[in-house]
């Protein structure tokens, strides 16, 4: 098998479409790095599994010896992109946009290169444009064709109002392509009609038109809905380690297939297949195969060690039902006024905001010296050591010291 086709093999590993396959083929050929581009509207601070399969798909790219460009939707985020929903998306304001866009930030180097990624802005260039400048880019395109975005139709047709800048967000998400001089676009497959209008608007200005790579969407863990923190069917990035090999092992068996293909860098196409012959078959455990890719997520968004403990911690505590018995304790700042079991549960690593803390607690999920705690008001005082439980897998003991 030559370079370039193992080369397309990894391009087009889980994508749904690639637009135009031939044209991708004749860039491939030219042997320059290729520029590619995919945008990410920061509209919330954490990044979960689903977000990360364009990142997986970029990364890739990258091993390939390409340049990616993770441009940061800072303007278009200011106009709200409704791709999926039947109502018009909350725009967010300039301090929302700021405060998740550095979240991003620091959060996608644990899937890209640092060496190999560009992160743009696309207020570099949208913030310089004048009214008749977005004039003229509004004129590209006519009523009729934006009405043959799905949902702007069914919204249209429902009697739902559209508001006149929705119609600009694909423009707009064109536009950047133009702007970055974009070889290939990716994204999901709810995204095809904005990353089609890129293509037209580098023709417009005689630019070669970009590939279209679209990703699908991944299920969240209920194996239905895309993933969603809104949902709480998400598998968070930023999440204490436990907690992410723990939901990967509530995957169903069907659906811990489409995880691996979408997600893992250490099982090949091939790898996949075997295992998935060898479970059916009856001489692999899909137990196995699920503690696997949860030990790999772990490792990339943590690191080796945490791997390692997490595999350990899975064995002592969920299948022994037992308490983790190499429990380090640690030092707690708490305040004159005392501590809520919110914020201290977030600073003891077991949730990744108070909101979720807050969450779960009203979810009976959380106990503290073995006694589920509904009480969200509870406050902690200084002088007092005590055992902390989130779920079945999240443990922390805590000294609680005066700040």
């Amino acid at each position: 098998m030559t370079e370039l086709q193992n080369a397309l093999d990894l391009i087009g590993r889980g994508a749904e479409e690639i637009i135009k396959h031939e044209d991708l083929l004749a860039r491939l050929k030219l042997g320059r790095p290729l520029r590619i581009k995919a945008g990410f509207d920061p509209t919330a601070p954490d990044l979960h599994l689903g977000h990360t399969v364009l990142l997986n798909k970029m990364r890739q790219f990258q091993e390939l010896g390409h340049q990616v460009i993770f441009l940061i939707g800072d303007f278009t985020g200011m106009i709200g992109d409704p791709t999926g929903k039947n109502v018009t998306r909350k725009p967010l304001t300039p301090e929302e946009i700021a405060a998740n866009a550095r979240t991003y930030e620091a959060q996608v180097y644990k899937v890209l290169d640092r060496e190999r990624t560009e992160i743009r802005f696309n207020s570099e260039w949208f913030g310089a444009m004048t009214a008749a400048d977005m004039i003229k880019l509004a004129a590209k395109h006519t009523v009729a064709r934006m009405l043959e975005r799905d949902d702007f139709d069914k919204r249209y047709k429902g009697g739902l109002p559209i508001a006149i800048h929705e119609f600009l967000y694909p423009l707009v998400q064109g536009y950047d392509s133009v702007a970055l001089k974009a070889d290939v676009e990716l994204g999901g497959t709810d995204q095809k009609f904005n990353l089609l209008v890129g293509r037209q608007l580098q023709e417009d200005v005689g630019q070669p038109p970009q590939i279209v790579l679209t990703m699908p969407l991944l299920e969240g863990l209920d194996g239905v809905n895309k993933m969603s923190k809104s949902l709480g069917n998400y598998i968070g990035i930023n999440e204490p380690a436990n907690e992410i090999f723990g939901k990967t092992m509530r995957l169903s068996d069907d659906l811990m297939w489409r995880y691996f293909e979408l997600l893992s860098f250490a099982k090949s196409t091939a790898d996949i297949q075997r295992m998935r012959a060898e479970v059916a078959g009856g001489q692999l455990n899909p137990r196995d195969c699920k503690m696997d890719l949860a030990a790999e997520l772990v490792a990339r968004f943590h690191d080796q060690a945490a791997a390692t403990a997490s595999v350990q911690h899975w064995h002592e505590v969920v299948q022994g039902g037992g308490v983790p018995q190499d429990i380090v304790a640690q030092d707690i700042g708490v305040p004159v006024e005392g501590l809520r079991l919110g914020a201290l549960l977030k600073a003891a690593g077991l949730a990744p905001s108070t909101s979720e803390a807050t969450r779960k607690i009203s979810e009976r999920a959380v106990r503290v010296d073995g006694e589920v705690v509904e009480d969200r008001e509870r406050m902690f005082a200084a002088g007092a050591e005590h055992l902390l439980q989130l779920g079945k897998r999240g443990f922390a003991r805590v000294r609680l010291i005066a700040a």
